[in-house]
């Protein structure tokens, strides 16, 4: 698509199914390959990065197939697939490192390009390969690839304490996915918190995995010898249903979200309560009505990781702060190019000023 046209001026109302989380469907397509068994996954977001992992799965030799009206998909990852991950596949799409962590326990080696630059600030895959060398892989960095193996007369990855410098929600993940096929008892400190990465945890215990404290900042993986197939469903788009929120919220609407979990949103709709909107959350469903957006007051955040205010929804907050009467301040401390939009912003008549990481 080369442009989109927006014509303004009219209240947002509504029904809107909301779709999968692409977090979620991303690493739960490369849990597959943790099992020669058939794995279905349903409420697949159809977007590119899920294409480009299908594409990715598919180049391995796993086979895939798409079925059903809620984005059903199926996966069988046989013994005979071939562990290797290309930068051509990889670097448009950074979630590929994710196939590292369960290629490695399955298969013993794998080979995963370093994925390309990110436009929102690095996002190193250090915490990756020092998490996984903890649990006794041997890891080089060879060409652009990340080639990963099991010492010489060893089967399995062990399990390990692993603390990391900084919480990284897919380090976690492929942390989690790793030690659910070694040997022995794995702890994550200082895990990531995200539903996400509850949603991944639900998905490895439906295949036989033992996992517990998902959700904390402490998870304990106790490995089996061997996962089985499924069937899950990847869990409501947190970032979607909030954005919905905020453009509903700014134009004066109401809009009602089925399949949206309001708990995984509690730091954004306090923000939109607080600035005079009535939300109300039932189960499997978020509604919001609105006064009017020059009714509403704007309100100042500061992005922090889960449970905090996601910086995901950064800038529909903002966006909704400029319609809003008063001034609010808004500080980002996930990524560092996360203020991109401001400029924009600015040309359509906002007055917002940066300085560093606070607009």
């Amino acid at each position: 698509m080369d442009k989109l046209v927006v014509r303004g001026g009219k209240a947002l109302n509504g029904t809107v199914d909301i779709s999968g989380a692409k977090n979620a469907a991303l690493p739960e397509m490369c849990a597959t390959l943790l099992t020669a068994d058939t794995v279905k996954l349903i409420n697949v977001p159809r977007l590119h990065d899920v294409a480009t992992m299908r594409k990715l799965l598919a180049n391995m030799g796993v086979e895939t197939e798409t079925h059903g009206e809620r984005g059903g998909m199926s996966f069988v990852a046989a013994d005979s697939i071939t562990p290797e991950a290309p930068y051509e596949l990889v670097k448009t799409m950074r979630a590929s490192i994710l196939a590292l962590g369960p290629l490695l326990a399955r298969f013993g080696h794998a080979k995963v390009s370093l994925p390309g630059g990110c436009a929102i600030g690095s996002r190193p895959v250090d915490q990756h390969i020092k998490g996984l060398q903890a649990m006794g892989a041997e890891i080089t960095v060879e060409h652009g690839y990340i080639m990963a193996k099991l010492p010489a007369g060893q089967k399995r990855l062990h399990g390990a304490r692993i603390v990391t410098d900084m919480v990284t929600v897919t380090g976690t993940e492929n942390f989690m996915m790793a030690a659910a096929l070694a040997d022995g008892v794995t702890v994550l400190e200082n895990a990531a918190q995200e539903p996400e990465i509850s949603d991944l945890a639900e998905m490895l215990i439906k295949m036989g995995a033992q996992i517990e404290g998902q959700g904390s900042s402490r998870i304990t993986i106790t490995g089996v010898a061997k996962l089985h197939g499924c069937e899950h469903a990847v869990v409501a788009d947190r970032i979607e249903a909030g954005t919905f929120l905020c453009a509903a919220a700014a134009t004066g609407g109401s809009v009602r979200l089925n399949h949206a979990r309001g708990e995984h949103l509690d730091a954004v709709i306090e923000k939109l309560r607080d600035a005079g909107a009535t939300v109300e959350c039932g189960e499997g469903y978020i509604s919001l009505s609105s006064p009017g957006a020059r009714a509403l007051t704007a309100q100042g955040f500061r992005t922090t990781e889960y449970p905090g205010f996601p910086t995901d929804m950064q800038a529909q907050f903002m966006a909704l702060n400029v319609k809003a009467e008063g001034a609010s301040v808004i500080t980002e401390t996930i990524f560092e190019n996360r203020f991109m939009h401001v400029n924009e912003l600015v040309r359509l008549g906002a007055k917002i000023e940066v300085d560093g990481k606070t607009a």
